[in-house]
């Protein structure tokens, strides 16, 4: 995953101001040295209490070494995402996305069948950081992909 350029055509959507907006991979992220984590769901146990909270908590630290952009990605729908972030008080520290359909966890590989949970298709929780032009820095699934490990990484190559 590492070195890989993401597909900058797929589009996320996220609610802002009453309406539902969709961006491209490459208008989000191009021209910024970015963080993206993505959750297999908004409101799921872990994903509520450590993962998103983590990273809202060390935003500012986050982006001390140089990052524009923190984004939280899960295979859920705009509203979903834009209720969760007023619950979890995400602001302008961490953008909630909605990657409704999988497009852009299948185009990464990390679009994983949670019909065993009752969860339809979902995103397996990973983190990467992506550069300006839009080739992913770091990747790492799991424990590597909360916002500590990922704070680490960031302090040994900060640019």
């Amino acid at each position: 995953m590492e070195g890989q350029v993401l597909d900058g055509n797929i589009e996320v959507a996220w609610r802002e101001g009453g309406e539902t907006k969709k961006e491209t991979i490459a208008s989000l992220f191009k021209g910024k040295r970015s963080v993206l984590f993505a959750v297999p769901g908004a409101f799921t146990p872990t994903c509520s209490e450590k993962h998103l909270p983590g990273f809202i908590a060390q935003s500012d630290e986050v982006k001390k070494t140089g990052i524009d952009l923190i984004v939280c990605l899960s295979v859920n729908d705009p509203f979903v995402m834009a209720a969760w972030a007023d619950q979890q008080g995400s602001g302008d520290k961490v953008k909630l996305v909605a990657d409704g359909n999988g497009t852009f966890s299948k185009s990464v590989g990390q679009l994983a069948d949670k019909t065993a949970h009752n969860m339809g298709m979902r995103s397996e929780r990973y983190a990467m950081v992506i550069d300006a032009n839009l080739k992913v820095e770091y990747f790492a699934k799991g424990d590597g992909s909360f916002a500590g490990p990922v704070l680490e990484f960031l302090q040994s190559s900060k640019k």
